[in-house]
């Protein structure tokens, strides 16, 4: 049997059109943040006049208030109201004190290609083709011979239980939080806000429930528990937590992402539902949060933006990544023809609305001058594409898929160090669905990369559709640590990746 693939997918040159909406929405955000910042300079440029002023000129002013009574309670009574509205409607900062990535200690847990299509023949639930089919897949994927996946799915015949995928569930939450508890020298009763996104397993009590009731977590304890919202649901929980951190001061929040395997492994023949078992690995994250302005000193980085971009009103972008039955009865989760440009319209309106935000002056001028000169004037000229090297250090794009950060590379105009983080963690974990962003940061702090000041982006999408941005800039220079999940191997890293596209 032979298969041919002549042509990868695309995504389609998501920058070549914008949409305005896009970049006034981007526009307003940028203005929203300027007008809270603008009392700043008022206020000091009034202390300042102030301080100019002699003793005898506080007299004189003093005696011109002393008959002008109403106009001084007026005035002080305004500047009360302003200066209350201004510290009541400033955004804490939110400090991200430190995260960890879920390693798992048992080396018989690895998964190479050939033991992987071994297995699937063994298993005795797939024909042929399909076989051959994921076989290709394998080999086109951009997956090492060290990915990950539960005990359940090394047992012949795979043993996909309730109690099989809650053990999964706790072994990686556990060992993330493990972890994150040793390094930041938390106790599990100080946080206030638990977040636990896992898009396919949500059994009853809940994965939150789960950790409060493990580390006996204090009783007035904020938890949330998302589930089916994808890949990029990761960047939504951060999201989350910075708007409850906004509300409730002095507090730690932790964000948990993971996914998980064992109960969702595809037993049937329809290939659009077989990608996702070529795919995806065990993996996860512990991230803890935090609003004390008494943690910046520790803490690594600072968020500055979260961008969320939803296209489910449409219904292709809604159907594109769907769980559902096959015709014999088998649960799977299809993944579309249309996948690729689908999150590449996602992704155009999710930059288009992030620029403004974070491109220097120069780049927004060229790119809002060219933008009207199309839109506007009819002007035959080509896009012109931001540089968004210019805007961030690195870059943490979610290791979905060989394709898609191949196609974001060619897009944004990134050099292949740019995206060294993405592809090493497709090839060490695979993916990792929504913790994918985080190995990649824990990469690029493995390789000594970040220092202070340095600005990260991630970005992520997943089913619904969605794309969401994340952005953080470094408080310190980050060290290599022996906690990484790359300590191990990071040495060994880089590695050339085979580009095989085409094969009989």
């Amino acid at each position: 049997m032979s298969v041919q693939i002549s042509k990868r997918p695309r995504l389609p040159d998501f920058l070549q059109s914008v949409n305005i909406k896009y970049v006034k929405l981007g526009y307003h955000y940028l203005i929203t943040h300027l007008l809270t910042l603008l009392f700043i300079p008022l206020l000091l440029g009034i202390l300042l006049e102030v301080g100019r002023l002699g003793s005898d000129d506080i007299w004189k002013l003093w005696q011109n208030l002393q008959f002008n009574l109403v106009v001084v309670l007026i005035c002080s009574a305004l500047m009360v109201f302003a200066a209350t509205v201004y510290f009541m409607s400033r955004p804490r900062p939110i400090y991200l004190v430190d995260y960890s990535c879920y390693l798992p200690k048992d080396e018989s847990l690895k998964v190479a290609f050939d033991v992987f299509i071994e297995r699937t023949k063994i298993s005795g639930f797939f024909e042929e083709k399909s076989i051959e089919f994921q076989k290709r897949i394998m080999e086109r994927s951009g997956l090492g011979e060290n990915t990950y996946l539960p005990p359940a799915m090394h047992e012949l015949p795979p043993c996909p239980t309730m109690k099989a995928a809650r053990e999964e569930a706790e072994t990686v939450m556990f060992g993330c939080l493990d972890e994150l508890f040793e390094k930041t020298k938390v106790k599990p009763k100080e946080i206030g806000v638990l977040i636990v996104n896992c898009s396919l397993f949500n059994p009853t009590p809940s994965l939150s429930a789960m950790i409060v009731n493990k580390y006996k977590m204090r009783g007035n304890i904020r938890t949330y528990n998302l589930g089916g919202m994808g890949c990029s649901a990761g960047v939504i929980s951060i999201d989350l937590a910075r708007d409850i951190l906004q509300v409730h001061g002095g507090t730690y929040a932790i964000v948990v992402s993971t996914e998980n395997i064992t109960q969702n492994w595809y037993f049937g023949n329809r290939r659009a539902m077989l990608i996702p078992n070529c795919l995806f690995r065990v993996g996860g994250a512990a991230i803890l949060l935090s609003n004390k302005g008494t943690d910046k000193r520790r803490s690594k980085y600072k968020l500055n933006h979260v961008v969320r971009t939803h296209k489910g009103a449409d219904d292709k972008s809604y159907r594109c990544v769907y769980q559902e039955q096959d015709n014999e009865g088998r649960m799977g989760v299809t993944l579309s023809k249309e996948l690729m440009a689908i999150a590449g319209d996602s992704l155009k309106a999710n930059i288009t609305t992030l620029g403004p935000l974070v491109l220097p002056l120069s780049e927004q001028i060229l790119f809002f001058a060219n933008l009207v000169a199309r839109k506007f004037f009819n002007v035959k000229i080509k896009p012109y594409i931001p540089d968004f090297k210019l805007a961030f250090d690195h870059f943490c794009i979610h290791a979905g898929g060989r394709a898609v950060i191949d196609e974001l590379q060619k897009n944004l105009v990134l050099t292949e160090k740019h995206c060294e983080a993405s592809r090493m963690t497709l090839h060490r974990f695979g993916n990792t669905s929504s913790s994918s962003i985080w190995y990649e940061l824990a990469y690029t702090e493995a390789k000594g990369r970040v220092r202070k000041g340095n600005r990260v982006w991630q970005i992520a999408f997943g089913s619904g559709f969605k794309c969401n941005s994340a952005v953080w800039q470094s408080l310190c220079t980050i060290k290599p640590s022996k906690h990484s999940p790359w300590a191990h191997c990071i040495d060994r890293y880089p590695v050339e990746i085979p580009d095989v596209y085409k094969f009989d």
